[in-house]
């Protein structure tokens, strides 16, 4: 049975496309969920003015999630955490810090968008990748620094004592 896909359905096809599917498939599930609809001349023009919208309104999506990616790429990640003697971590860095340092700078990333594959447990720089649309996704350098480098470089400088003679 031929039918009109709805919106994009994995190994099937995208969003106003005609595929050929069991009558069983069609009629239990792409139907009643309204995924799909029997292919007919009024059909077509349907899913071709929805297209029309939702492209508009995709591209709309895609700009401010470009718009995003370059604020998300102009802040530098800095992340402190406390370390062994051999310079090994205690815990590790994880999305959710990620998320967090960058909610403190007033910018909104949410954790589970965040690509890492397993959490960062030494110090250096690490590409990391935050997919923010289905087609966009920043490419962002996450460094994990030394806790306590980054207070004493934070810290005024010692005062020398002076003699009063």
């Amino acid at each position: 049975m031929e039918v009109i896909l709805r919106e994009t359905i994995d190994n099937l096809g995208r969003r106003g496309e005609i595929v050929d599917v069991k009558r069983g498939y069609a009629r239990n599930f792409l139907l009643p969920q309204k995924m799909a609809l029997p292919v007919t001349d009024a059909n077509k023009r349907q899913v071709e003015r929805e297209r029309e919208a939702v492209d508009l309104r995709e591209s709309e999506e895609r700009k401010v999630a470009e718009d995003h990616a370059k604020r998300l790429q102009s802040v530098e990640c800095l992340i402190a955490r406390r370390v062994g003697e051999t310079n090994t971590l205690y815990g590790s860095v994880t999305a959710a810090d990620i998320s967090e340092f960058y909610e403190k700078q007033q910018i909104a990333v949410d954790k589970r968008k965040i690509q890492l594959s397993d959490p960062l447990k030494e110090l250096g720089e690490f590409q990391v990748a935050i997919r923010l649309h289905r087609d966009v996704t920043a490419e962002i350098t996450v460094k994990v620094i030394n806790e306590a480098a980054s207070t004493t470089d934070t810290d005024e400088p010692e005062q020398v004592p002076t003699s009063s003679e």
